[in-house]
């Protein structure tokens, strides 16, 4: 990373921009306006907006945007200004390889992860296969209860008859 050559704190002025443009393009307007602000002040034409201090801009919508703004900018010996809101979190810059490898980690951490669980569920599956005995049903299958005679006719009743098969009806 390029050591800075240029640190300054601003407070840009929003809203004479903004109040220019209609209410649904003032967060736009006022992004150009404070991109226009730190070229003309930090001299350099590469200006990049932290995503806090966007935010801020954004916080009560694209309508109602701040006033004002307090920035942080920064400008690198190679002439890039990074600007970010006073008080906000400074997040550390990662190499892409950096960010590779901690994503390569995490799959493969993942990978062995999924393979010793499945070979937990099937060792568990096997073991409850040969404790249960073989005379007992699968969950799936509805344990059917057979009746007797005399509990059918009396959940039925009495005096109603038994059903008569199909070919029976049938015939009638």
């Amino acid at each position: 990373m390029a050591e800075q050559e240029l640190e300054r704190i601003y407070n840009v002025p929003l809203r004479k921009e903004a109040m220019k443009a209609p209410m649904y393009v003032r967060a736009a307007k006022a992004s150009r306006a404070l991109r226009e602000f730190l070229v003309k002040h930090m001299k350099s034409d590469n200006v990049k907006i932290g995503k806090y201090l966007n935010q801020a801009i954004l916080e009560k919508g694209r309508k109602n945007i701040p006033h004002h703004v307090l920035v942080k900018a920064v400008k690198d010996k190679t002439g890039l200004v990074k600007a970010e809101l006073v008080g906000a979190p400074v997040e550390k810059e990662t190499s892409v390889k950096e960010v590779v490898k901690k994503e390569d980690v995490k799959a493969l951490l993942d990978k062995v992860d999924k393979e010793a669980i499945k070979k937990e569920k099937q060792e568990e599956e096997k073991k409850e296969v040969l404790e249960k005995p073989v005379t007992e049903k699968k969950h799936g299958e509805k344990l059917k209860k057979e009746l007797t005679n005399e509990q059918e006719e009396e959940i039925r009743g009495k005096d109603r008859p038994k059903r008569k098969d199909k070919t029976e009806m049938i015939k009638k």
